[in-house]
């Protein structure tokens, strides 16, 4: 399944009305199973379908590290992909104790809890991570949308992308979710073995809470998005010890919390 379609389309415009094609995401339901059991339904473009597995699976804290994935199969279905996934002994049984079934929309983020307390689940205490100057964040976010190719095709996705200060750019995922682009980044970076800690996530969309959650699992020191945070996002990240920073225009961006990671002094990197 390709990740971008074709779709015949009227125009309407001050000057008249005239046809033609467009290109636009596809969408499509993925079915996260694990031990021949669903786990959830999200929906998500069908690209990078391992990464997102593997990701899920470890922000969503169903795995430790990828080790614990002994087989990953992505089977094509009539109307959806299967990620289908076997686990080691200790987190199948972890898993069955927790198991729930949830059918995610695309914009969902904590479908199917089963609580208050779950949805507000203690967050992951990152480490100090990174430094950086406020004009490295403005040359990163700078670099982030040259390199969204689905967006650039469709106008439609959201990216999650991570950044480091000696490297620019390193890996850099799309999806019309917000939270499976961010999977999807996480997996990626499980699979290369790249260490979070030492580098940030950029984000194209809003930071809601568990966006947070996600990226203090990963265990990235900074957040950097285009748009704006809730305050429950504001809240979790300065108890993550997450310097979150958004609203990143082309004349600067705003901080919320841990604001001594970005400073005008030189940048350093801490281990």
């Amino acid at each position: 399944m390709e990740p971008v379609v074709t779709a015949h389309r009227q125009i309407w415009r001050e000057s008249g009305l005239s046809e033609g094609d467009r290109s636009v995401p596809e969408e499509t339901a993925l079915a996260l199973s694990y031990d021949a059991g669903t786990y959830a339904v999200m929906m998500g473009t069908p690209q990078d379908l391992e990464d997102f597995a593997v990701g899920f699976s470890l922000t969503e804290g169903i795995i430790d590290s990828i080790a614990d994935i002994e087989s990953l199969e992505i089977v094509p279905q009539d109307e959806g992909i299967e990620l289908r996934m076997w686990l080691a002994r200790r987190n199948a049984e972890r898993l069955q104790q927790r198991r729930r079934h949830i059918a995610g929309p695309t914009g969902c983020g904590l479908c199917g809890i089963d609580s208050i307390v779950e949805a507000m689940k203690p967050v992951a205490i990152v480490g100090a991570g990174i430094n950086v100057t406020p004009q490295q964040v403005m040359t990163a976010m700078q670099s982030l949308q040259p390199l969204q190719k689905l967006n650039t095709i469709t106008r439609a996705v959201h990216a999650a992308a991570f950044w480091q200060p000696d490297s620019g750019i390193v890996e850099i995922r799309e999806d019309v979710g917000r939270h499976n682009a961010l999977d999807k980044l996480a997996g990626a970076l499980a699979r290369k073995d790249i260490a979070a800690s030492a580098g940030a996530v950029l984000l194209t969309s809003r930071v809601s809470v568990e966006m947070v959650q996600k990226t203090a699992s990963m265990g990235a020191s900074i957040m950097v998005s285009v748009s704006a945070p809730t305050a429950l996002a504001i809240k979790m990240a300065d108890r993550a010890g997450i310097t979150l920073a958004a609203i990143a225009r082309a004349d600067g961006f705003e901080i919320f919390t841990h604001t001594n990671r970005i400073s005008s002094g030189e940048a350093t990197n801490v281990a």
